[in-house]
């Protein structure tokens, strides 16, 4: 599993932020081909992000690319050009605008000939699938299953709104009018369950207002709390505020590790499946959900302060 939970958008038309994204410690880093660069400016894009990715330091980064959506002329050169160029130093591609698996497909059957081609490993390179519309909401079930290289699902929020026609302007806030319970629940729910559906990661989109870090800090434990494994950052402000929000507490991380030694420990040295650890009894259901929260503890580089002793 990845380490996900900050994931910086980095413009691929801009040199000074392509190497700025280097320095900060985030654990996946997309370059952009899509929204944040011009029409006129995705040629030189492409030039840009294949040399920062072949010249850059991206030690301990998850490397992507979001290339053009498939309803434009640019995506087929967007993967040839990246692909091509920089394949050996690049994990994944990001899809933006995913409606239905057949655009998932695509992508896999160009990436398959490219690395047949260029004597790359087949199916090493991965796909971030990113949902941004209702249809694509409706489809998320199919899009999860569609490729094996898929990876993670993304929301989209800005588009997503849109194409509902949300009263809202402010990307990731509750529209006006909405007073009780939450207006993204639906949406990141039905997200999180096709993903996890599938053994997908899922992770949310950003959030635009980039000075204000305690609202998202705050959208960001929304998404926390439901299970998403990590959060857009726009900005340096909001990557330690990431970080922080989408890893276990240390307490939290220290007791899975704990379940996880003494359910190991009575079932293999004592052959039980049900026993008490303290005032709590666990069981295999117990080592199931430790299992998770001890692995976002290990991928966030959390260290054990406690030890089991029977």
């Amino acid at each position: 599993m990845r380490s996900r939970r900050s994931v910086l958008a980095v413009p691929g038309s801009n040199p000074r932020f392509l190497e700025k994204a280097q320095t900060l410690p985030v654990d996946e880093v997309f370059l952009d081909l899509e929204d944040s660069v011009a029409p006129l400016a995705k040629e030189a894009a492409r030039a840009n992000i294949v040399t920062a990715l072949r010249e850059g330091d991206w030690s301990g980064k998850t490397r992507v690319v979001r290339v053009n959506d498939l309803t434009t002329q640019w995506t087929y050169r967007d993967v040839i050009e990246i692909v091509e160029g920089a394949g050996a130093f690049l994990d994944c591609l990001m899809l933006p605008k995913v409606q239905d698996p057949t655009e998932v497909v695509w992508l896999d059957t160009l990436l398959t000939q490219i690395e047949k081609t260029m004597g790359y490993e087949v199916g090493r390179i991965g796909i971030e699938a990113q949902i941004e519309n209702a249809r694509g909401l409706v489809n998320a079930d199919a899009i999860a299953g569609s490729s094996r290289r898929l990876e993670t699902l993304v929301f989209g929020p800005a588009d997503f709104m849109a194409s509902i026609n949300m009263r809202t302007l402010v990307v990731g806030e509750q529209p006006p009018g909405y007073v009780e319970g939450d207006a993204y629940h639906y949406i990141l729910m039905r997200l999180l369950m096709a993903a996890r559906m599938h053994d997908l990661q899922v992770i949310d989109g950003p959030y635009l207002q980039i000075k204000d870090v305690e609202g998202f800090r705050r959208v960001a434990q929304r998404a926390a709390a439901l299970g998403f494994d990590g959060k857009w950052v726009l900005h340096p402000s909001q990557v330690d505020a990431a970080n922080e929000v989408f890893s276990p507490a240390q307490e939290d991380y220290d007791h899975a590790e704990l379940i996880l030694e003494a359910y190991e420990y009575y079932t293999t040295v004592e052959k039980r499946g049900a026993v008490m650890l303290g005032d709590e009894m666990i069981d295999e259901a117990s080592r199931k959900m430790a299992l998770v929260v001890a692995a976002k503890g290990r991928a966030a580089g959390l260290s054990r302060t406690k030890r089991f002793t029977p």
